[in-house]
């Protein structure tokens, strides 16, 4: 099998434009207000695969590049705008069943819905009998970092059987995988499924496995590991089931790259007094104990990425978040009311990326912070019941530090 991380001498040199000296250049956006650069400490070969990674995240297919014929987007940017999260203009719509036997609709066209269709195929709908829920596509920015926490420090970290009494589990989603992912021989596994991270009830492996599944169930793109596209039930002519690879190994493996090497985001206004304050209201009334400020990444021959201490806001373990956001759908072993918790980093740069206005949580449905907050329940109704007791401006101070991540 052709290893994709291993991909010498296919990049060629980028050249840039030369910009005439009397031509006005606007000032470039300060490097805590974007969430497409890369981390610091590249070198030039890395650089070069991470540009073309870039262009790959950017492309837009069409029917003659490969899109669909069944599909949602055209291209990895168009549901994740500056590397921040998506807009309800692109949600994604799942559909299964409510348990976490395994999803019963693959067959049917599973587990999401093109509900879009190059002309003369027909777009796909919802089989009889499946549950289904909306997914924002989630912020890409930092994943390399998530990418590499150890197994064991996620281990640590949950508590299935609430040991501490202090009304919050946290669990892994234990999860099949494709043929095409060869999960480390360190690996841990559960009744032959492994610990997953990724995703909105993080049902996806590594980056690999969530990049791959979304050239395929997103565009309709097909590659070496993914050749046939999505099935559309209502609809299977020949051409659905036999497609040469549209998107070559060198591609993949530099998108994927692109994704592990993009920076996390920065901080603004770290300093500033009401910032502080609502930084320690967040800890003190026990938001941090599933929004994790600290992780450390083991190593990575990625020097970059390797044994470095971050600050994502997450804990990447599911939480059941009680009825209100249930929507009786399952990933893997995610029951419908468990969700994983989302990295905070770069909440506040969300409108810029959202048009204007925030949709937050994992459907949209939360039009600001504070509303996204009074929708947790389950686990996490104490810090929500303690949020709601604090004053107008001790919330406002929350608030304000949630917007400086």
């Amino acid at each position: 099998m052709t290893d994709i991380y291993k991909i010498t001498g296919l990049i060629g040199v980028i050249a840039m434009g030369a910009v005439a000296c009397n031509t006005f250049m606007p000032k470039a956006p300060e490097t805590n207000q974007v969430m497409d650069a890369p981390l610091e400490g590249l070198s030039n070969e890395q650089n070069a695969l991470f540009l073309a990674g870039a262009e790959e995240f950017d492309e837009n297919y069409n029917s003659a590049t490969g899109l669909g014929p069944i599909f949602v987007a055209t291209s990895c940017a168009g549901c994740h705008s500056g590397d921040n999260r998506g807009h309800l203009s692109t949600v994604l719509t799942r559909f299964g069943q409510s348990d976490s036997t395994g999803n019963q609709f693959l067959d049917l066209g599973g587990p999401q819905l093109q509900h879009r269709a190059l002309p003369g195929y027909q777009p796909e709908q919802i089989p009889a009998g499946a549950v289904t829920s909306r997914f924002i596509a989630p912020i890409v920015a930092g994943t390399g970092f998530l990418e590499n926490v150890p197994e064991s420090e996620i281990l640590a970290m949950a508590d299935p059987y609430d040991l501490d009494a202090d009304g919050i589990s946290g669990v892994p989603n234990w999860n099949s995988l494709p043929d095409f992912i060869y999960p480390p021989t360190s690996a841990v596994s559960m009744n032959g499924r492994y610990l997953c991270r990724f995703g909105r009830k993080a049902s996806a492996f590594n980056l690999l496995h969530q990049a791959t599944g979304a050239f395929n169930q997103d565009m309709g793109i097909t590659t070496t590991l993914m050749p046939k596209n999505p099935i559309n039930y209502l609809q299977v002519p020949q051409d659905y089931m036999n497609s040469d690879p549209e998107v070559t190994d060198a591609s993949l493996g530099a998108l994927v790259f692109y994704l592990q090497v993009l920076q996390a985001p920065l901080r603004r206004n770290s300093g500033n007094a009401e910032v502080l304050k609502g930084e320690a209201l967040f800890k003190t009334i026990g938001c941090e104990k599933c929004h994790r400020e600290t992780l450390k990444t083991g190593y990575s021959n990625i020097s970059v990425l390797s044994e470095k201490t971050f600050h994502p806001y997450t804990d990447l373990l599911l939480h059941d978040m009680g009825q209100g956001l249930n929507d009786g759908y399952t990933e893997g072993t995610a029951l419908p009311s468990e969700w994983k918790t989302q990295p905070l980093w770069g909440l506040g740069l969300a409108a810029n990326a959202q048009g204007g206005q925030v949709f937050l949580l994992h459907d949209g449905r939360a039009h600001s912070i504070n509303e996204a907050i009074l929708f947790h329940g389950g686990e996490s109704q104490t810090s929500r019941d303690n949020y709601n007791k604090l004053s107008e401006s001790d919330k406002s101070a929350i608030i304000a530090f949630l917007e400086s991540l």
